[in-house]
């Protein structure tokens, strides 16, 4: 019942609200519609509220008469593409002067700007994703060559109109939505890399990386659409094979952010069998990724510790042994995490900040609770971007 819901509202309620209306172009050619909705759903994917607010723009640009534009989709109404680049804007500035600012007072709307990603895929991949599949199906459709086997004439204006184009959305939707999801995961990992960062500059950096990106893929559908198709294409292959870290970040932004607006902290306490945490790069020599979200399980009559995680979080679930010798708690600005020596081996979302003596107690760490600092930039950066046993720093 939930795979049947879950489908009903990803494919089937776009496909209902998906607009019959077919944009004018001078390209008629199959080729340029395929070309033209990789480009459109990658740039959304790059970023959902600026792709989603400069497409609206577009069309609204492109309707010459008031009931054009009054009968173009809600996204590409002033009403929304104007307050969406305008919010856009803002996190720029935001980004530009957070560079000279502490960690401290830049992370909150750091965390704004992650819901507001997560939020705008959303509306995205339920909304303006379909919309643009819908289109181009029926371009694909309206620039099919004719068969000779199909009669001519008025012997065929019953087959004409007959619109086959809703059969094509049935496999097009899908997979539009299906690549959006790929490339919008790997775009939201540098939000989520924001919330770890501890400088602005990098902030900074990632940011413009992204957004020249997504410059240079309108660069190109305007200048040719193989060259669009290419991009594109390189794109959503780099996508598919990072596709496994961007899920793990998407998942640690999502509780991240969630224990921060919710304070969950203050209705949270640690329990004695387990507790719901990420895994640190020590335990990659035990084959489970970094920021992987599962179960830290305690033994004590055994004296061991335990990691049960599913990955992807439906796959069977799988059980390692937690490598402890001296361990100690690691008290950071946002994020505390369990330490051996200067290697992390737990990470403890921000639900467990002032619980770190609860945890000292219930899992018997002999280190106690310890405060954690800057520490060397090379390993920061390493595990930062997924790397293994390097040492790291607690934000």
């Amino acid at each position: 019942m939930a795979l049947l819901f879950g489908f009903v509202c990803v494919v089937a309620m776009p496909l209902q609200a998906a607009t019959p209306a077919v944009q004018a172009t001078k390209d008629r050619s199959p080729a340029a519609a395929i070309t033209t909705a990789m480009a459109t759903v990658t740039g959304i994917a790059i970023s959902p509220l600026l792709g989603t607010g400069a497409y609206g723009a577009y069309m609204w640009a492109r309707a010459s008469t008031p009931e054009e534009k009054s009968a173009l989709p809600w996204f590409a109404q002033i009403s929304f593409w104007l307050p969406a680049v305008l919010i856009v804007g803002l996190c720029a500035v935001k980004d530009s002067l957070g560079a000279a600012l502490p960690p401290g007072f830049k992370k909150p709307l750091d965390v704004l700007e992650t819901i507001e990603n997560k939020a705008s895929g959303l509306v995205a991949a339920g909304a303006v994703i379909p919309f643009t599949m819908d289109l181009f199906s029926k371009l694909l459709v309206s620039s099919a060559p004719q068969s000779p086997l199909v009669p001519s004439g008025l012997a065929a204006i019953h087959v004409a109109a007959i619109d086959f184009s809703w059969l094509l959305n049935l496999l097009t939707v899908p997979f539009g939505i299906a690549v959006f999801a790929f490339v919008w995961m790997a775009s939201h990992a540098i939000n989520v890399l924001i919330l770890l960062s501890p400088w602005g500059a990098i902030d900074a950096a990632l940011k413009g990386a992204r957004t020249a990106l997504l410059g240079l893929l309108t660069l190109s559908s305007t200048l040719s659409p193989w060259i669009s198709a290419v991009l594109s294409i390189a794109i959503i292959l780099v996508s598919w094979l990072v596709a496994g870290w961007a899920f793990r970040l998407t998942i640690f932004g999502s509780v991240f952010s969630w224990d921060f607006f919710t304070r969950r902290r203050r209705r949270f306490m640690p329990q004695a069998a387990g507790n719901r945490i990420f895994s640190g790069g020590l335990l990659c020599a035990s084959g489970v990724p970094v920021r992987t979200y599962g179960n830290w399980v305690n033994e004590p009559q055994n004296g061991r510790w335990r990691f049960t995680y599913k990955p992807w979080l439906v796959m069977p679930e799988r059980t390692v042994d937690v490598p402890v010798e001296a361990p100690h708690v690691g008290k950071g600005l946002f994020i505390s995490t369990v330490r051996e020596t200067d290697f992390t081996l737990l990470i403890l979302p921000p639900r467990y900040r002032g619980h770190e003596d609860e945890v000292v107690k219930l899992y018997g760490i002999e280190g106690g609770v310890q405060n954690a600092g800057l520490l060397k930039a090379w390993s920061v950066l390493r595990e930062l971007f997924g790397g293994g046993s390097t040492q790291s720093q607690v934000v």
